[in-house]
């Protein structure tokens, strides 16, 4: 028994259907791409539990504990490899310089390193930990380096900035602070 006439001519437009829906499916996404950016999951929730060493030899670390003093401050992300993290440098000395607190927990780094980094860029850091395995920085809900968080003085994350601190990101940041107190 064979297939009718009526059936056999829509099976032939199925395949060129089938295309055009693929077709379809990689326009939208080249012209809508997926935001990439993992947001922490933690704002409006109290730090993770955490206690670093010094990032370099002799200087104290860093502990959660510290970071519920009363003052509102900055926790920044980094590395010496990363190169937005020398890009934002001189945003954190600003920073630095309108009255911010500013914590730092280095990733993956040695210490050397980390302090020729600092030797070239400055060191706007109150205390820097080593997070050599990369485990507080994925508590934090971080995706990578550079981060920075605003704390409020209980300890809570306030407000998560991906990527590097631009100069046109000085003056929200610090509205930011002012708004964690």
């Amino acid at each position: 028994m064979s297939a009718s006439p009526r059936s056999r001519s829509w099976t032939i437009w199925l395949p060129l259907a089938l295309f055009l829906a693929f077709i379809a499916l990689v326009a939208i996404g080249l012209f809508r791409p997926a935001d990439r950016n993992v947001a922490s999951t933690l704002i409006e929730r109290p730090l993770p539990e955490f206690v670093l060493p010094g990032s370099l030899p002799g200087t104290p670390g860093l502990r959660s504990a510290e970071l519920k003093d009363g003052r509102p401050r900055l926790l920044n992300i980094f590395a010496s490899w990363c190169i937005p993290c020398r890009v934002e440098a001189p945003q954190l000395a600003e920073l630095k310089r309108s009255g911010a607190i500013v914590e730092g927990i280095s990733v993956r780094d040695r210490p050397e390193a980390v302090q020729a980094f600092l030797a070239e860029h400055g060191n706007p850091f109150t205390r820097i930990g080593a997070d050599n395995a990369g485990s507080v920085q994925l508590a934090l809900g971080s995706s990578g380096v550079p981060e920075t968080y605003v704390i409020d003085g209980r300890g809570r994350i306030r407000y998560q900035h991906i990527g590097e601190i631009r100069p046109e990101h000085v003056a929200m940041l610090l509205g930011k602070l002012e708004a964690a107190r």
